[in-house]
């Protein structure tokens, strides 16, 4: 079977968590959300592992944006290994500002265009959003691929999850969802 070429199910708008044993370090314990899913392939933003050394502060500064009086704070993270020096927004669908922003689903878009950082910095911004740098993508049947080695559990995408404060909580969080206990999932996939 060519899972290439198949239309996989649209997951645009869920969670991907990352089991245990994933392998690679750049997404053991992730929480991805979806932006994208295709027959094209998949693009999502790791919304739980932030910048070590980088502030939207700092981030503002570097792209000359004046902070306003009514701006706030907001997370900057890894959104993952491709394009690093790339930046997206993810945020509530309560932002109308550039006409490229993707609209996700119900509750979430997604914006990479400077306007939303500026609007963010004059706080005229989303309700809720986080800024990440980079993002996950997967190659047409890839992530597919990847659902069926048991590298990773979906869930539909909640806002208490992905703009949580409980940065470190989220993993746990997103399991929790689907009635989990994470001390009880094993590194080893099996089939029936």
């Amino acid at each position: 079977m060519d899972t290439a070429t198949e239309t996989p199910n649209d997951l645009s708008g869920q969670l991907l968590i990352a089991m245990p044993g994933m392998g690679d370090p750049r997404f053991e314990k992730s929480v991805v959300f979806l932006c994208a899913h295709s027959a094209e392939g998949a693009m999502g933003l790791i919304v739980n592992k932030p910048t070590p050394d980088l502030a939207l502060d700092d981030l503002l500064d570097q792209l000359d944006i004046d902070k306003g009086a009514g701006s706030r704070d907001v997370g900057v993270f890894f959104g993952g290994p491709v394009e690093t020096g790339r930046g997206f927004v993810l945020h509530s669908r309560d932002y109308h500002g550039s006409p490229s922003t993707l609209q996700v689903d119900e509750a979430f878009s997604m914006t990479a265009t400077r306007d939303i950082l500026e609007d963010i910095a004059r706080g005229l911004g989303p309700a809720q959003s986080l800024a990440a740098l980079g993002y996950a993508g997967w190659a047409p049947g890839q992530l597919e691929g990847e659902l069926q080695q048991n590298a990773w559990l979906t869930v539909d995408a909640d806002e208490m999850i992905v703009f949580s404060a409980d940065i470190g909580g989220k993993w746990s969080a997103a399991l929790a969802k689907l009635g989990i206990d994470p001390l009880l999932l094993s590194a080893e996939g099996g089939r029936a």
